[in-house]
């Protein structure tokens, strides 16, 4: 479940490594020393082997252009509660994610920058419904092997440009994404990675994901570098 963000700027880096901890998030943020135009905001998750494979798209993302903040959705002691109710609490985790956002907003190095946000399972919820009711602009959202479905009512009220990427032998996820792209009303594109599952653990997987947010960001987003708009498909 997805209960971490990392806050991206794209085409340009938000600064120097850096941590922070709050009442109920640690954020880190890296990327190129030249002034930030965009931000990209992704909810992650903690556990192996989700760990490895969100750092390793983040890095790949930072490696085009988008630099990376992550931070924690939910405390320790939330984390590790048996129930694990609180990773479906998807209007707790969009309240978070727009306070992190409200953060970014607040800081010298990317006041001025745009943003994005990309979420993995109930991630990509809570992004979904904080763009919708959130005050700052959001100019594209990605999913990764996501529960859009779980967003509700609030899908027709997004008004953000939406990739849903989902793995091909993913099936039941899949199916749900294909019911929640249905009710999206904006740009939107469901995109399946050929013989992958949920984890994208499969060789090349997880580069053909992070090769396809790069170019819906980049296309969303704007940036003056050429963006390999092929990798969208025939996405708006």
């Amino acid at each position: 479940m997805g209960r971490y963000v990392t806050c991206s700027s794209c085409r340009y880096g938000v600064g120097n490594a850096h941590r922070r901890r709050g009442r109920h998030a640690g954020r880190r943020s890296r990327g190129p020393a030249r002034r930030p135009r965009h931000r990209v905001v992704r909810a992650r998750q903690r556990q192996q082997p989700r760990e490895l494979h969100n750092r390793f798209v983040a890095r790949q993302l930072y490696e085009t252009g988008i630099g990376t903040l992550l931070f924690d959705l939910l405390t320790p002691e939330e984390e590790s509660d048996p129930r694990r109710e609180l990773r479906f609490a998807i209007g707790l985790l969009a309240r978070r994610l727009l306070g992190a956002t409200a953060w970014l907003t607040r800081q010298r190095e990317t006041a001025a920058l745009r943003i994005g946000y990309f979420g993995a399972s109930t991630g990509a919820a809570a992004a979904l419904v904080a763009a919708a009711r959130g005050r700052v602009h959001v100019g594209a959202i990605v999913s990764r092997g996501g529960r859009p479905d779980l967003a509700g009512k609030v899908l027709p009220a997004v008004k953000a440009p939406t990739l849903l990427i989902v793995g091909e032998r993913d099936t039941d996820v899949l199916a749900l994404n294909e019911e929640a792209y249905a009710q999206l009303r904006y740009a939107k594109a469901l995109q399946t990675v050929p013989g992958a599952t949920h984890l994208f653990g499969e060789p090349g997987a997880l580069v053909r994901v992070a090769d396809l947010a790069a170019a819906w960001f980049g296309h969303h987003l704007g940036r003056a570098d050429p963006v390999e708009h092929s990798a969208l498909e025939g996405a708006p």
